[in-house]
């Protein structure tokens, strides 16, 4: 009996039925297979989505949220197209399609894996329940400056945290069988390197050595492409001069050569055309060639491969083997998932799905577990129930959109709990008064809300958020407690979003610090969708959450995690610089000639210290714990040999709560310079008070090696190690150990 692959499926009954298919499909239709057309209204182009599938002329189906129109194309596909190849419909479900969970940003924060397994599985559900099979995520770029708009959609700055969401993101889409009826296919991307883009600007050019690449932005895309991820992404900008999604050493020598990934690439929306404005093409057909050739299988609306690919084989400069050999992981896909057996979606299921009780319980599980305290002076919070006049202040309190954050499904209708509105659930018998203070904005509109057909509200006018600006003080005044809720609207990160100031935009801090200035108690409650530069609030305001943009059931947990229902208990996957002129800012860097620990050390800036805001790996909790009693294996360990880290974790506290221990090391020497700490191993711990418990991490070649720029390989050297073992990158438990030959 012949071995089976992941997912359970004979690879010589795919193989026999993809070669099979082949036989029967002419060139225009095997070039379809590689063209992925608009099925939006406004996005058609020069014909319309019908007629393309009637002749064969696609194979997938991106902008389209309509489960009868769904079915509608797919029925043309199957029973009028020459070889009844049914369709893929595709479409970003990033975090939700309906219940919606923690930007991804925010699940990493929880530090926990099942977090975002179980948030992209439930995601995954109500998606295939849509008529959709293809999600283009898991966003696995690692992004290290705040600035740029999309680290929201990803797991933050260092790769090993990165990793692990990745592999987790894949398994929660995906589930152990794609053929099952809620999983649907993942897209690792972007192909690679976009988080490291110029000055955190989108879609501007990346350099980045090899030794960044394979030690910083590849190791999460590997991860999911050993948890089985189907197809991957190209990225949009230039990684040293050549464009990604015609990076033939991306996409063929490492991706395929290297790693043996035998499923299919697509590209970003657009990018095969825009190799000519990017100066890497001539013109469509040119472009088409190249990403073609580079190894990218199927082209993202640009109508290049649809135009072309078919010309091209009959000029002779693309061959029908080369076509065919394209084609195939697409036809396998399609196999696997089951896609010829059940082509349809039952219209009803998507109603039945999303109103199960476990689709909220999860987000709402989610969101308690990925925000992080990062301030609570003299024990300000939690809350008492018994308050009797609270006041929730902001522009963000009421809003359901900043609740469930940017990269909404097309068609989606915001539905989230409200900060106000949990607050006002959580109190019943209190007085909760709301004033939401002046509107802010971005100063250029998002270009996604250009197809947006609703009504729009008009901006306000200067005597407008004056008179809003003095309500809210006013409506603070009269309060005993004072909750602000602050940061950016949805539209303010994602794509399209990067910006040049980490401040509170608008007039944020001016009003936080006009109520603070009214003697009360304040609490501040930031949902936000990247590390904002709140200096002035970390030193003056007692009580700081992070809630991030937290999903449906946000405003419940912020409710829950306020009058200490639940703990929070959430990490930094990011550092806080204390100025957007600060970023890039990670942890993980190299040590220079006259290091922060040297007595000769003078800040790198004149006019503000160089140390973040709050560090990765930082959060804080309503009860406290120590982590001691640090313990190593062995001291000495021979290349390819691994060795165990214990340390033991207590609740001193009076309340249960979660500890994250983190381990993090630094080879003292070496070919080459190495971080002065890397994070290695973490584990999310809930205790007890008084309660012990021993964590264990292990510590072998995968986690010692590194590629050398020296070598121009992997390599694992004979040094001397720190370990490092705590609560953040500021961990101080110590010890050490040394690799010989």
């Amino acid at each position: 009996m012949k071995e089976k692959d992941e997912n359970g499926t004979q690879p010589s009954v795919v193989t026999e039925k993809v070669e099979k298919l082949l036989k029967c499909m002419s060139l225009d239709e095997k070039a379809g297979q590689l063209a992925q057309i608009s099925g939006a209204p406004w996005m058609t182009g020069s014909g319309s989505p019908e007629n393309y599938i009637r002749e064969g002329r696609a194979g997938s189906v991106l902008w389209l949220n309509d489960i009868k129109r769904i079915n509608e194309l797919q029925r043309i596909a199957v029973e009028e197209s020459p070889s009844g190849i049914p369709l893929l419909f595709a479409l970003d479900v990033i975090h939700g399609y309906n219940t919606i969970f923690p930007v991804p940003l925010a699940m990493a924060s929880s530090w926990d894996p099942s977090v975002a397994e179980q948030s992209q599985a439930a995601a995954a559900a109500e998606a295939r329940a849509a008529g959709l099979l293809w999600t283009f995520a898991p966003m696995l770029d690692i992004a290290r400056d705040a600035r740029w708009g999309r680290i929201v959609e990803g797991a933050g700055e260092d790769p090993f945290l990165g990793t692990a969401m990745a592999a987790a993101q894949v398994r929660g889409f995906q589930g152990t069988d794609i053929s099952g009826s809620e999983q649907i296919i993942a897209c690792a991307k972007h192909f690679a390197g976009y988080g490291a883009a110029d000055g955190g600007r989108d879609y501007d050019p990346v350099y980045l050595p090899e030794t960044q690449l394979r030690n910083v932005y590849f190791p999460p895309f590997l991860a999911a492409l050993k948890a089985g991820v189907g197809t991957f992404m190209s990225a949009y900008m230039d990684l040293n001069n050549v464009p990604a999604c015609a990076n033939r050493r991306l996409l063929h020598d490492i991706l395929r050569g290297e790693w043996n990934f035998t499923g299919f690439v697509v590209s970003d929306a657009f990018s095969v055309k825009n190799l000519i404005t990017q100066g890497h093409a001539r013109d469509k057909k040119d472009a088409a060639l190249r990403s073609f050739k580079a190894g990218l299988n199927v082209d993202m609306a640009s109508g290049s491969y649809l135009e072309h690919i078919p010309n091209l084989v009959r000029s002779g400069e693309i061959s029908e083997e080369e076509l065919d050999e394209m084609v195939r992981p697409v036809l396998a896909l399609k196999i696997r998932s089951g896609l010829f057996e059940h082509p349809y979606t039952d219209e009803t299921l998507l109603e039945r799905v999303t109103a199960r009780p476990g689709q909220r319980k999860t987000a709402k599980r989610a969101a308690v577990r990925s925000m992080i305290l990062l301030r609570n002076e003299a024990g300000l919070l939690p809350l008492s129930k018994k308050l009797k006049n609270i006041a929730v202040i902001g522009p963000l309190a009421d809003s359901e959109e900043a609740t469930e954050g940017p990269w909404m499904v097309f068609g989606h209708t915001p539905a989230a709990v409200t900060v106000l509105q949990g607050i006002t659930a959580k109190l019943p018998d209190a007085v909760v008064t709301y004033a939401p203070g002046p509107e802010i904005y971005r100063q250029t509109p998002h270009p996604f809300g250009e197809s947006d057909t609703s009504e729009k509200k008009p901006v306000q006018t200067a005597e407008e958020a004056e008179r809003a600006f003095k309500t809210a003080v006013e409506t603070a005044e009269r309060a005993d407690m004072i909750v602000m809720v602050l940061g950016e609207n949805a539209d303010m990160a994602g794509e399209f979003a990067s910006c040049a100031s980490l401040d509170l935009p608008g007039r944020q801090e001016e009003l936080l610090e006009t109520v603070y200035a009214l003697g009360k108690s304040v609490v501040l409650v930031l949902l936000n969708g990247r590390p904002l530069s709140i200096n002035w609030a970390a030193e003056h305001i007692p009580a700081i959450l992070e809630a991030w943009e937290p999903g449906s059931e946000g405003g419940s947990a912020v409710a829950d995690i306020l009058f200490g229902d639940a703990n929070p208990g959430g990490k930094l996957p990011v550092t806080f610089p204390r100025s957007s002129g600060h970023a890039p800012l990670y942890y993980a860097r190299t040590l220079t000639h006259a290091p922060e620990s040297s007595p000769d050390y003078r800040s790198r800036y004149w006019d503000s210290p160089t140390t973040p805001l709050y560090p990765f790996g930082f959060g804080l909790s309503y009860t406290t714990f120590t982590i001691g009693n640090i313990a190593l294996s062995e001291k000495t360990i021979k290349t390819g040999g691994s060795l165990t880290v214990t340390a033991d974790v207590q609740n001193t506290g009076k309340m249960t709560g979660d500890e994250v221990v983190q381990l993090y090391i630094h080879q003292k020497w070496g070919k080459d310079s190495r971080p002065m700490e890397e994070l290695k191993g973490f584990e999310r711990v809930s205790l007890e008070p008084g309660e012990t418990k021993k964590v264990a991490f292990k510590l072998g070649p995968d986690e010692l090696q590194y590629w050398s720029t020296s070598e121009g390989r992997w390599i694992q050297e004979q040094a001397a190690f720190d370990v490092r073992v705590g609560s953040s990158s500021l961990a101080e438990l110590h010890a050490d150990f040394e690799v010989t030959g």
